[in-house]
């Protein structure tokens, strides 16, 4: 540690006060009471591609395969005896929740953890398994936050909280202490996966107040982006909404502490959609076979994407791989988009005429191109619309494919970005229904969990007839709907209302392109 202390010394940047504190409690840290250093892995399809060294700092390797552990343990480890006499109670979407309990099981401390009952089942699982009370309230982290306060104060417990602590932060900096002895370079960029910014914070923070030269860039899911737009302006900002795919850093408002640091320290945000984040899991795979969750491969999406955008080549990137506990039937959402994350498969809609060999004639201007989906269904018209997959071997191919089908006398409509067509319609092409007379399409979410679904369905029941409907459980910890209602014109104000009462966010779909091609 006295190399730390000279590098802080001789640093050519003044460290600021904040920061000295950050690394003077880095180097009093307990977390190697439960902690070994996680391995910094070269991860060499992805340095080939991006032409430049790619390295997946593991941290899915520790034993309760987050990193949450090193912040959790690091705070519980400074308890008086009376606190820990108390017991402690946190809030976590999981894995902070795990760290809390696996560190409860540790001390010898009683721990109460409050959940959202979207939090996967694998990681409720693990928390009692450790001997934790679980408790399940709401559909957010914001949820299960203000139910902990409460429990906290009737049961005089000690809150410990996943990011906003300075101890909690520290624990989370010593990834950035592994980082200096496991790359031997003044001049890198570390990708970090943001929530609430405990993780970001800390790395940001301490390797900054070392090595100057080394660039952080923080990465969010699109759909939950507070720390960029808390940065951006100059305090903290709360989202009404947060996606729930990456369920670990699915948070509304980000930390005092934590966007204080990142203010002061990171360089640089990006942003990934749900897509970027499946071919991150994807990639992590095919060069480590380790499978981490969609909250891990935020910052491998983010490195990817910062990579292309700013034509990157030669560096020295690191992405934090932060945690790995998935649900396993969520794999399979993640497969489908996968490819069309990573741009390799496309999906359009296609006209040909409704006449013998049209068919074979369609596959001949394809070629050789692999077809991964292909769904037809007969209607008495001229014309027949195709919903079309193709993969493509790199992402300049897609406009290739495009202008060698319309070369060949083909309409032809990209859907490769439409939600609703690679969510719904690609399991209903075929379901017309001319009797459906004055339908209006809306898309719905709301929170997955047990008998969320028929709660759904009662609060659309009553006056006006369900034309369609469509929802499928791909493991995501938000459910999704396309539901079709007959709505006669003098009644649209009538069922604005009707939408609004029911609580969940609706999105008029009626003009969505792949809906009118091929259900409407």
């Amino acid at each position: 540690m006295s190399e730390v202390v000279a590098a802080v010394s001789e640093s050519s940047t003044p460290v600021t006060p904040r920061g000295m504190e950050l690394v003077r409690r880095v180097l009093g840290s307990r977390v190697y009471d439960v902690a070994q250093q996680t391995p910094l892995q070269l991860a060499p399809q992805l340095s080939a591609r991006l032409d430049s060294r790619v390295y997946l700092k593991r941290e899915d390797a520790h034993m309760v395969f987050s990193f949450k552990v090193r912040g959790a343990y690091n705070r519980m480890s400074q308890l008086s005896k009376a606190q820990k006499a108390q017991g402690v109670i946190c809030a976590s979407a999981g894995n902070h929740a795990q760290g809390v309990a696996y560190s409860a099981q540790k001390l010898g401390v009683r721990a109460i953890i409050v959940m959202p009952a979207t939090t996967p089942e694998i990681k409720v699982r693990a928390c009692r398994e450790r001997g934790a009370e679980v408790v399940l309230f709401g559909d957010s982290f914001s949820d299960a936050e203000t139910r902990a306060y409460t429990l906290q104060a009737e049961r005089n417990l000690v809150f410990i909280h996943p990011f906003d602590d300075p101890d909690v932060i520290a624990g989370q900096a010593t990834i950035g202490l592994e980082l200096l002895s496991q790359l031997g370079e003044d001049d890198y960029t570390v990708f970090v996966p943001v929530g609430g910014g405990g993780l970001i914070a800390g790395i940001a923070g301490f390797l900054k107040a070392i090595k100057p030269n080394v660039k952080i860039v923080g990465v969010e899911p699109d759909d939950s982006d507070a720390m960029a737009r808390s940065v951006q302006a100059g305090e903290r900002v709360w989202l009404d909404q947060v996606g729930l795919f990456a369920d670990g850093v699915a948070v509304k408002q980000v930390g005092v502490h934590t966007l204080a640091l990142a203010r002061e320290y990171v360089d640089d945000w990006v942003t990934v959609s749900t897509d970027e984040i499946c071919a991150a899991i994807k990639d992590t795979f095919d060069d480590t076979r380790a499978v981490v969750e969609p909250a891990g491969a935020v910052g491998v999406a983010g490195l990817k994407k910062y990579a292309r955008q700013h034509a990157l080549q030669g560096h020295t990137l690191v992405a934090i791989c932060s945690g790995a506990n998935l649900n396993f039937d969520r794999l399979r959402h993640v497969a489908e988009r996968a490819e069309i994350g990573e741009q390799r498969e496309a999906i359009v809609a296609v006209t040909i005429p409704e006449r013998p060999g049209a068919f074979l004639r369609l596959c001949e201007v394809l070629g050789t191109r692999l077809v991964t989906e292909f769904n037809y269904r007969y209607a008495p018209t001229d014309q027949a619309r195709i919903f079309l997959g193709v993969q493509l071997a790199a992402r300049q191919q897609r406009p290739e494919l495009i202008a060698t089908l319309e070369a060949a006398g083909y309409p032809v409509t990209d859907l490769t970005e439409d939600e609703m067509a690679k969510v719904h319609v690609r399991h209903m092409v075929g379901g017309r229904a001319p009797e459906a007379q004055e339908e209006r399409l809306y898309a719905f979410e709301f929170p997955e969990r047990p008998g969320a679904l028929y709660d759904f369905l009662q609060h659309l029941g009553g006056r006006w007839n369900i034309s369609l409907f469509h929802y499928r459980n791909h493991g995501s910890a938000h459910g999704r709907v396309l539901a079709g209602f007959q709505v006669p014109q003098a009644d649209l104000l009538d069922f604005a209302e009707f939408l609004e009462s029911t609580g969940y966010p609706a999105q008029d779909m009626s003009l969505n392109a792949a809906y009118q091609q091929f259900l409407q």
